[in-house]
């Protein structure tokens, strides 16, 4: 027996042994608790987290006003306190079963709340989306924790429950398994230190951090381990081979897939293995916010990747690019019915971007650009340059937050994307809503027609479609790989303050200029 397991050992006998010694009485079913144990159990209770003590109460309630920890279910407990690293979570920050153990009168109580804290955890978050995001309003996971746990026990399912808690869709698993992978990159020592100069490493230049950066494509799986070796012994030039793996590094980044090294590209190269690993721990913990039953015809928006995906039938089925908020006008976490798409619609400018930008140039810009007011309202004449191009996507109650066309398609090119008001622009937008109507020749024939005539023209989408506004920075691409985009909201840092994680993330580095006759939403 190791040392660990003779810890352990010696834990279960403290926690378990008046649970063992008051389930080898006679039981019976009382209606209430006996007047002495319910005493000691009120002021054990009464020591834990005031949020955790009702479902504590209600879980001892449910069973029956007994102990519930045998040596049996604590050893299941620990099984499943070991698979935390899966989550992106420390099992140490919710059970110390030796430290339990220290007072076997209140360890009984001190194990469950324990239990229920880290099923809470799996099940809804370690903190509340709104204490760290300014506008989040989403469908959350909320789950029955007494019962469940209560079934879990009596079904000797313990180890089961808890991994059912957390996600388990396909792109939680994918990312899970990412976090293992770079916690055992971490163990094996990371990466080497690629240093950030001035300037850009271009193709087939000669440069002395040539072996960090191959070193750096191998461990991340951008280069096969073989070719590393064989590119290292090959000296310092920055070659074809090294190049197409960079390459991939950028797409895999987000970043303009050009093979150059510019500033962008290192100061991605430059964030450690243990960044990208606590990155995608708080992606992980995102995910578990949200409610896991989705609805299989959905639209997604990664405002962080500035991309959308189109689901169908539970499955990806399109994907876009988009144009989502900029940092000083984030677009925020919604979830939202679809409702209708408008055809050729007019732009209903909102009162502070019409203030700020449009009113100060005076008549003649108004002019210039298909406007006019009403009643107080600067309003643009739908057109081929007007701001919501040649279709609107609206969600319902969506505080003025909609996906549309727009004329300026030049910004679908840069890879840092986050440069609207807050809505989302969408590529190839009128196709897309082709593709929407596309189930209902009707309706489709009314898009149709409303385009050719250039007649503005809303059109019910006759079915329930959900569209969910996310912000992850950390995801798994089409091709099994981690995918990673810099946290230009900063939401990142927030989240990881909260949840006292230190994370220094590369810094945001944009590609191109922002269009200052761009005033669209």
């Amino acid at each position: 027996m190791n040392r660990r397991e003779l810890t352990l050992g010696v834990a279960l006998s403290a926690v378990t042994g008046p649970a063992l010694a008051a389930q080898t009485r006679p039981q019976q079913a009382v209606a209430a608790p006996p007047s002495a144990w319910y005493a000691a159990f009120s002021d054990q209770l009464s020591r834990l987290p005031a949020t955790i003590q009702p479902d504590v109460r209600t879980l001892y309630e449910l069973n029956g006003w007994r102990p519930i920890w045998t040596a049996d279910r604590l050893r299941r407990l620990n099984e499943a306190a070991t698979r935390a690293e899966r989550h992106g979570l420390s099992s140490a920050d919710f059970f110390d079963f030796v430290g339990f153990a220290a007072d076997p009168d209140s360890a009984d109580v001190r194990t469950t709340a324990a239990a229920l804290t880290y099923a809470r955890v799996l099940a809804e978050g370690r903190v509340r989306p709104e204490t760290v995001e300014d506008l989040w309003e989403m469908q959350k996971n909320r789950v029955d924790l007494p019962a469940g746990f209560n079934d879990a026990l009596m079904r000797n399912r313990i180890v089961e429950w808890f991994e059912e808690l957390a996600p388990t869709d396909i792109g939680y698993a994918n990312l899970s398994a990412g976090y293992i992978r770079y916690r055992r990159l971490i163990r094996d020592g990371g990466w080497p230190v690629f240093p950030a100069r001035p300037g850009t490493l271009e193709p087939f230049a000669s440069d002395t951090r040539i072996p960090a950066l191959i070193a750096r494509l191998v461990a991340e799986g951008d280069l096969p381990a073989a070719d590393g070796a064989r590119l290292t012994a090959e000296g310092l030039v920055y070659g074809a081979e090294l190049q197409a793996a960079v390459r991939g590094f950028q797409t895999r980044h987000g970043l303009a897939a050009d093979g150059r090294i510019g500033p962008g590209t290192q100061s991605s190269l430059g964030a450690s293995a243990e960044d990208r690993a606590r990155q995608i721990a708080l992606n992980l913990e995102r995910r578990r916010w949200l409610k896991r039953d989705l609805n299989p015809e959905r639209i997604e928006v990664n405002t962080a990747a500035a991309i959308m995906v189109y689901w169908k039938d539970g499955r990806p089925v399109h994907s876009n690019r988009v144009v989502v908020g900029s940092p000083a006008n984030q677009t925020p976490s919604l979830e939202k019915p679809f409702a209708s798409v408008v055809a050729n619609p007019p732009w209903y400018v909102p009162a502070g971007i019409a203030r700020r930008e449009i009113l100060p140039r005076g008549p003649d810009y108004l002019a210039s650009q298909n406007m006019y007011i009403s009643n107080g309202t600067v309003i643009q004449r739908a057109g081929p340059q007007a701001a919501l191009g040649y279709v609107k996507f609206e969600l319902r109650d969506s505080y003025a937050i909609f996906l549309h066309d727009t004329p300026s398609k030049a910004a679908f090119n840069l890879s840092m994307r986050q440069r609207s008001h807050g809505c989302v622009r969408v590529q190839n937008a009128v196709e897309f809503a082709r593709l929407l109507l596309s189930p209902d020749p009707t309706l489709l024939g009314q898009f149709d027609d409303a385009q050719a005539s250039r007649e503005t023209k809303r059109i019910q989408t006759g079915r329930e479609i959900s569209v969910r506004l996310l912000y992850w920075t950390a995801f798994v691409d089409g091709q099994g790989r981690v995918a990673f985009r810099e946290d230009v909201y900063s939401r990142d840092q927030r989240l990881a303050q909260a949840l006292g994680i230190a994370v220094s993330l590369p810094t945001v580095i944009s590609d191109g200029r922002t269009d200052a006759d761009d005033v669209g939403p």
